[in-house]
């Protein structure tokens, strides 16, 4: 990374240096106008984004109750051990009141406050579903820029659904305390078929042999094709089996996760087919989704405004109006190409 070669609107570059010289106070503003979706931010993620691209990517999700939070301190720990600097990225519930992230992660992680080598972020979920918030990809993008060797995604933990996180993550650790007992089998077509390392926090619990011989045989079931997840017994608050998870981890064959990086063939995933081009895809569509919403809340757009003034009218049925105004969008004409520079 060379700050010194910068290209951005003048509006950012003074960030963008002060980002890519490590500075955690310009990595917090800079996640901030992303977050809040400044003007000018997709800028902002253009300029950082060409600096990234070393640091190794780790997802973990998990139901709640599962130890997430607990297991990524101890993970910190021993990555700082090893001499190697991290980010945290922790998708925390929304505030009822102020719709902000309620600080569970960052107060467990507070030990770390000091440490020039971590860096901790929350963000509100502010009911996205999948674990992830709609700004994720661009946060990331900042982090990677920052140049930690390590960035963890952490989901809020809604169950089975969360897949969401493995279009984010290189490596994508799915944990499973003990007790689940048929929600294994609920969860094996959703999120444990894209995990590459299954864990089973609160190893000291009775039932973890169960869960483990469970897990074992979910696995036996996953297409063969995939690459071999494999199972780490860890105990999160005393620290047993936290290396060997870091471990698993290194090993783990990273999925290269960035728009633009090609098909992603041999770079290994958790599902085993999932191409580089079917991640970009459903990233467009759910980025596509989340800004025709607010247009429609807004009333941004007057296209929408007036397909969804016809259903007020009793003139269409919503259905008949989602048609309406995709056909409506697909005859709008296409912003101008714009040149992109890489440094």
């Amino acid at each position: 990374m060379n700050p010194e070669r910068v290209d951005a609107a003048p509006a950012w570059a003074a960030l963008v240096h002060g980002v890519l010289a490590r500075r955690q106070r310009a990595l917090a503003r800079a996640i901030t106008a992303i977050e809040n979706d400044a003007p000018g931010a997709a800028d902002l993620v253009a300029a950082l984004r060409p600096h990234g691209g070393r640091a190794r990517i780790v997802g973990v999700t998990g139901p709640p109750g599962a130890g997430k939070s607990t297991l990524i301190d101890a993970l910190v720990r021993e990555w700082r051990a090893r001499g190697r600097t991290v980010a945290v990225l922790a998708v925390d519930p929304s505030s009822p009141v102020s719709g902000g992230a309620i600080l569970g992660d960052r107060v467990r992680m507070a030990r770390h406050a000091g440490d020039p080598g971590v860096f901790v972020r929350s963000l509100a979920s502010r009911g996205h579903l999948g674990g992830l918030v709609r700004a994720v990809a661009g946060v990331v993008h900042a982090m990677d820029a920052f140049g930690p060797d390590v960035i963890v995604l952490e989901t809020v933990g809604a169950g089975q659904s969360e897949v969401e996180f493995a279009d984010h993550a290189q490596v994508r650790l799915v944990l499973c305390p003990p007790g689940l007992g048929d929600d294994v089998q609920a969860m094996k077509a959703g999120v444990l078929e894209v995990a590459d390392v299954l864990v089973v926090n609160k190893a000291d619990d009775p039932r973890a042999g169960d869960t483990e011989r469970q897990l074992a045989s979910m696995l036996a079931l996953r297409d063969p094709s995939a690459p071999a997840a494999r199972i780490v017994s860890t105990v999160a608050t005393t620290g047993e089996g936290v290396a060997a998870l870091a471990e698993a981890i290194d090993a783990a064959p990273a999925c290269d996760t960035r728009p633009g990086s090609g098909s992603g063939s041999g770079s290994g995933s958790g599902s085993g087919s999932d191409s580089g081009e079917a991640r970009l895809r459903r990233r467009f569509a759910d980025a596509l989704a989340a800004g025709l919403r607010e247009q429609v809340l807004s009333g941004a757009n007057a296209t929408l405004d007036a397909v969804l003034a016809r259903v007020a009218r009793g003139e269409l049925r919503l259905d008949e109006a989602v048609e309406a105004a995709l056909a409506a969008l697909a005859r709008a004409p296409a912003p101008p190409e714009r040149a992109r520079t890489h440094s």
